[in-house]
């Protein structure tokens, strides 16, 4: 990603915590992970879903950027559920 700093938000160091995520995993998500998903029409800054993989683990970071302070701010970070997302956790699997 192309911002010049990363904060955390407190909810998302919260769950980082909880999920057992550090913060430099979720730091090389951001650096060598692949967006999988933009929101565009996210409030207060557009975000996207980023994948990466850390010692073999999937991990989704939600990353909302504000561009005008060339900032990327953590919302949250997961390993994704494989009942919920795709062999691939790029995408949901769809509800029967």
């Amino acid at each position: 990603m192309d911002c010049e700093r990363i904060v955390f938000s407190g909810r998302a160091t919260r769950q980082m915590f909880h999920r057992g995520l550090d913060k430099d995993d979720v730091l090389d998500v951001i650096r060598e992970g692949e967006v999988i998903f933009d929101y565009q029409d996210d409030t207060p800054y557009p975000s996207c879903l980023i994948l990466g993989f850390v010692r073999n683990t999937p991990i989704h970071v939600v990353l909302a950027m504000n561009k005008q302070q060339q900032t990327g701010i953590v919302i949250t970070a997961y390993v994704p559920d494989i009942e919920l997302w795709a062999d691939d956790f790029k995408n949901r699997r769809i509800k029967k």
